[in-house]
């Protein structure tokens, strides 16, 4: 099973190049691994992708439990023409009590269950036949003598007049099938009509002398070893499946469908079993209620953030095997030890670059590129407090392996990350928007890195209006930081009712929407810790 890599919703540089980076450096080692994202790129990873042209991962919705997942029965099929004997016969080997239908293409026909296998063996048409002659062969555990005709329809009689009688009494056609002894004369007489099917039984051997005669008016013929009375009750067996009580229409449920889902439609519904069908109506085979418990979790390693919150959708369905974060620990458990990687570094990817080096693996230029744009694009070109001697140091060897100039190179990301022209209100907080716990309480935080403040200044009515909207439930603020890197300050916008906090957490004697604060440039080791202290005293 493959095992997805992947950073925080609203992604960033650093979390979508440690998973390209470090799924590169475990498939090497012989791992099966696949890079993800949980949304759209911002302009600045868009440009360092593109530069060392590297693929963007695909986006990952959820890590919820689905169908396909869950171990149900894939062999629980049968083709709507095969035999109520072999439906049945197969039931009970695989221990279910329903089975779909299928046509030669897989396409879901209809759904029996044993229950209606048995209402047709008590009440159901016994004397009539629709099947095929191999599902009668097969039924009666007959040998195949005569075949003329693969379809087997018709009247089912037995010989039981004396034969004057069954002479004078019964004309026999083309639409009967006769289930016969060693009653040659009956025989030569059912021949000469033309019959669909002789069925001769006792194990006895079919005259030679009418052997032509039966080749010649294409008569099928089959020989049985049971008495007549058993022959005549297993024939009725041989009938196609679809030609009982089938359910043409039953529930059925996806195989991407959610686990959850289904665990309520089985509640509203109250079946047992329930045929598992693709987009493409084909059946991939039954799933009961009681195997939904038997499923195989999706494993997952975790890069840049270690918080429900900020993870997929459904984390607490995944099997998380490994984290790699340089965050302060957030909420996120597991129920067996894990591999957690966590250092006082500015940027994952300078975990990852140490990481190369221990297992010894080259580093292609390629990756190289992107992870000295992650660690650039965390540390603000080192600039931010949060930098450390080994981002510094891992930065300047993957320059050189990259081939690029950091300060020419940082202008030139920056720079096409900067430019927010056509961005939304809603897209713009939203690109980077973070929620933290305070007790009970709630602080969002959104950080834009931008050296065009005047272009959100213009609209800074809408912004603190959104704040407004984000700052719901219990939420105590919603505050976006405008973080200019070259001028190394930020703006401040906050919701209208957060003004004092912000006031409080940076010692400001003046504080208004779009305040600048110079030397404020980390979310984790400034933004964050001053409005933690202010929050936590306020409630």
């Amino acid at each position: 099973m493959q095992t997805f890599i992947f950073g925080h919703r609203n992604p960033d540089t650093d979390s979508v190049c440690a998973a390209i980076s470090l799924s590169y450096l475990m498939n090497e080692e012989g791992r099966n691994t696949i890079p993800k994202v949980l949304g759209h790129l911002n302009s600045e990873t868009k440009f360092v992708l593109d530069y060392f042209k590297v693929k963007c991962p695909d986006y990952l919705n959820d890590t919820k439990v689905q169908i396909k997942d869950i171990k149900y029965n894939k062999k629980a099929i049968i083709k709507e023409d095969d035999s109520i004997y072999n439906a049945f016969n197969f039931m009970q080997k695989e221990n279910i009590t329903a089975i779909p239908l299928v046509d030669d293409k897989k396409i879901l026909k209809g759904f029996v269950t044993l229950k209606e296998i048995a209402k047709y063996l008590v009440s159901g048409v016994k004397d009539h036949v629709l099947t095929s002659y191999d599902n009668i062969v097969t039924s009666i555990d007959g040998k195949e003598l005569f075949k003329f005709q693969e379809e087997i329809k018709g009247n089912v009689m037995v010989a039981s007049y004396q034969a004057k009688t069954f002479y004078e009494e019964i004309k026999l056609t083309n639409d009967d099938i006769l289930i016969v002894g060693d009653r040659f004369k009956i025989i030569e007489y059912a021949l000469k009509s033309k019959v669909k099917l002789i069925v001769l039984t006792g194990n006895h051997e079919f005259p030679k002398k009418l052997l032509k005669l039966a080749e010649k008016n294409e008569v099928n013929v089959i020989l049985s070893k049971y008495n007549s009375l058993d022959t005549v009750n297993r024939i009725i067996l041989s009938n196609k499946i679809k030609s009982i009580n089938i359910n043409t229409k039953p529930t059925t449920v996806n195989n991407k469908s959610y686990r959850t889902d289904f665990l309520s439609l089985a509640t509203k519904v109250g079946y047992t079993n329930y045929p598992v069908v693709n987009n493409k109506n084909e059946c991939l085979g039954l799933i009961k209620v009681t195997s939904s418990d038997s499923y195989n979790k999706q494993k997952v390693i975790l890069v840049d953030h270690n918080s429900l919150s900020q993870s997929a959708i459904g984390i607490e369905e995944a099997e998380i095997i490994e984290i790699i974060d340089h965050h302060n620990l957030g909420s996120i458990g597991t129920n067996v030890p894990i591999n957690f990687r966590s250092m006082p570094v500015g940027c994952t990817c300078t975990i990852i670059y140490n990481m190369f080096l221990e297992k010894k693996v080259n580093i292609p230029k390629d990756i190289a590129g992107i992870m000295l744009s992650a660690i650039l694009s965390d540390t603000l070109v080192f600039k931010s407090p949060t930098t450390t001697e080994d981002d510094i140091f891992a930065a300047t060897k993957l320059a050189k392996i990259a081939k690029v100039d950091i300060d020419d190179y940082g202008y030139q990301m920056f720079k096409a990350a900067s430019s927010i022209k056509g961005v939304s209100v809603n897209d713009l907080i939203n690109q980077d928007y973070k929620t933290y716990s305070v007790g009970n309480y709630q602080i969002g935080i959104s950080q834009v890195m931008t050296m065009d403040f005047n272009e959100i200044e213009e609209h800074i009515d809408e912004y603190v209006d959104k704040l407004d909207e984000l700052k719901r439930g219990n939420f105590v603020c919603s505050v976006l930081f405008i973080t200019d890197v070259y001028k190394n300050g930020s703006y401040v916008i906050y919701n209208r009712d957060a003004e004092s906090i912000v006031s409080d957490a940076f010692d400001l004697n003046k504080v208004y929407e779009g305040v600048y604060i110079s030397d404020l440039v980390s979310r984790k080791k400034q933004m964050l810790p001053a409005l933690l202290e202010v929050v936590q005293k306020k409630v």
